[in-house]
């Protein structure tokens, strides 16, 4: 009788952070989802190459908010992606940031980074409560953010393990 293999799903948060805000960010998600039965790790950026993320069942990419967009480091890794789009085909996404101004861009940073995520085939997940788009944070997370950091976290952990089960 030949023994089929049961593949495990696990995740990663990459992250960008300057202050330390977005890294703190990152650290709870990861945290959520490896709480949630998804085994996940917490990169930064600079230890992440686009080849990397092919592993991985979900894939979640926090950057700071500059000008209303990623940082440069969050979109290199995004255009190291081009034309390798069917490789992240059905893997589940998701998006973070943190700002220093409630109207800085918050939202328009997030969705250049899950609307590269839909470009490669990546299944997203809205929010009906609290950042529908994915967590914001106004400089240093407060409970608030914390609190839609593990939402964040169990939501896409949970979205994994069903698509992945």
């Amino acid at each position: 009788m030949k023994m089929e293999r049961v593949k495990m799903p696990k995740g990663i948060v990459i992250y960008y952070s300057r202050t330390g805000n977005t890294e703190e960010m990152a650290q709870i998600i990861a945290k959520a989802m490896n709480e949630t039965d998804l085994p996940t790790e917490c990169k930064p950026i600079s230890e992440v190459k686009a080849t990397d993320v092919f592993d991985y069942d979900a894939i979640v990419i926090g950057s700071p908010t500059y000008y209303g967009q990623m940082a440069a480091q969050i979109k290199q890794l995004i255009d190291d992606l081009v034309g390798r789009h069917g490789k992240l085909d059905g893997k589940v996404g998701a998006a973070f940031t943190s700002s220093a101004n409630i109207g800085g861009g918050n939202e328009t940073t997030i969705m250049g980074i899950l609307g590269a995520m839909l470009i490669c085939g990546m299944v997203v997940q809205g929010d009906p409560k609290g950042d529908h788009y994915g967590p914001v944070s106004i400089n240093k997370p407060d409970q608030r953010v914390e609190k839609q950091c593990q939402r964040c976290g169990q939501r896409v952990a949970e979205m994994t393990n069903k698509i992945v089960a």
